[in-house]
């Protein structure tokens, strides 16, 4: 009779697990997204310049950079993510709610360079990958790309989730192809899991460090996605908690796929062109290797990758573009302008024929530079208690984020110096 007992419970509450699970991820698929659209920028082409000169110079070492720079752009994207939940409000707005109209002009002129050097790392990446992928002429690729990029913000006005949806599927194009790459180009795990875990850095290579950082931790991201969560907010007093909670799992979800992608790009770059003596200096020259050394199926994947990641976070750069505006200065610009504005850079080195590979890394230090002109506001507006509520950061939040902030800082400042003194 007991036995009866039990299995009837039993087959009472089978079918309940599975209906409560289906709720649950249902519930956290509902929140899922404005991470995804923000990891883009941690996955666009300037890591793919940085990564693959990383690898290709310095083997492994350097691997432990783009750990620190995952840790550090989870804390951020997280505080941003807060900062849209609990007011409604996204960070440039508040800046220019808060500060002074010349505080907020300078603000404004540190986000637009780093807005033009991302766009010039995410243009020149769709425009490398149509050339390498399809042969087409580099101008007419620079034409392609602003206009599928153009199509994609475009969209927006169908409704955020649908760009969302297109963003995603275009991160998960490149996190296939590279996670593929990298098993099969038989890297040393051992080191791997060395260089990951010890830090190790000399002046030869800390710019490409601060290339990696500033290519990791992206100071429009952090504007962009305090906007990006407000579409799902809703009422604070009934579930501003639920929302952040889901937010966070958001977060941690692709940023780590961010991480996966940018280990995955220095440890192919390691294992197939440092382990064969070659230091690449190009991304044309990183496609052109791969085919003899992995075959035509690795190299149509970078090129795929790069491609991907060129035109969607071309798009993401756009969009970033118009809540900096808006949000410092009041007042908007056309997309179809400020588009062709951010577009300027890359076009004139398409057309100096300067080394693409270059200018990526150089755009990526530039937005390390202006990191701490997004984060320092950041962390002074979440926390005040008259604008956060019970959000206000805690103790130690504020801890960690000034230590994250001294960091970058004192990251730039050696770099500074090394150049100044020609050892860099």
């Amino acid at each position: 009779m007991k036995e009866e007992q039990v299995l009837s419970r039993m087959s009472m509450l089978a079918p309940v697990i599975p209906s409560e699970a289906k709720e649950k991820a249902k519930g956290l698929f509902k929140y899922l997204g404005p991470a995804f659209v923000v990891s883009v920028a941690y996955m666009d082409p300037g890591n793919f310049g940085t990564n693959i000169s990383g690898g290709s110079t310095f083997g492994y070492n350097l691997l432990w950079v783009i750990l620190w720079s995952n840790i550090m752009a989870i804390f951020v994207q997280i505080l941003s993510a807060k900062l849209g939940i609990a007011t409604g409000v996204n960070l440039p707005e508040h800046c220019g709610q808060l500060f002074s109209r010349r505080v907020n002009w300078g603000f404004w002129s540190v986000a637009t360079v780093a807005a033009m050097a991302t766009d010039l790392a995410e243009f020149l990446g769709g425009v490398l990958g149509f050339n390498l992928l399809f042969g087409i002429p580099l101008m007419w690729a620079a034409a392609l790309t602003g206009i599928i990029t153009y199509v994609i913000c475009y969209l927006q006005k169908y409704g955020h989730q649908l760009v969302e949806r297109i963003i995603t599927g275009m991160v998960a194009v490149i996190s296939i192809s590279y996670v593929w790459e990298m098993f099969i180009s038989k890297p040393d795990w051992g080191q791997v899991a060395y260089h990951t875990a010890v830090p190790m850095l000399s002046s030869d290579s800390i710019m490409i460090a601060v290339g990696m950082l500033g290519a990791t931790v992206m100071p429009h991201v952090i504007y962009l996605h305090s906007q990006l969560v407000q579409p799902r907010r809703t009422d604070c007093k009934d579930d501003c908690t639920h929302h952040l909670k889901m937010a966070k799992m958001d977060v941690f979800i692709a940023m780590n796929m961010a991480f996966i992608v940018n280990a995955a790009m220095v440890v192919v770059s390691a294992a197939v062109f440092n382990g064969n003596g070659l230091n690449v200096d190009g991304i044309e020259q990183a496609y052109r290797t791969l085919e003899p050394l992995m075959g035509n199926m690795a190299a149509g994947a970078f090129g795929l990758a790069l491609l991907a990641s060129g035109l969607s976070s071309s798009a993401v750069g756009t969009m970033a573009g118009e809540v900096i505006l808006k949000g410092f200065l009041g007042f908007d610009i056309r997309a179809s302008i400020r588009r062709i504005v951010t577009m300027l850079p890359a076009i004139a080195i398409l057309m100096a024929g300067i080394d693409p590979l270059e200018a990526l890394v150089y755009s990526q230090v530039i937005l390390s530079f202006a990191l701490p002109a997004a984060i320092i506001p950041l962390m002074l507006i979440t926390n005040k208690a008259e604008i956060m509520g019970k959000f206000k950061n805690s103790f130690l939040t504020n801890s960690l984020g000034w230590v994250i902030v001294s960091m970058i800082v004192a990251l730039n400042g050696v770099l500074l110096y090394l150049i100044f003194t020609g050892q860099a």
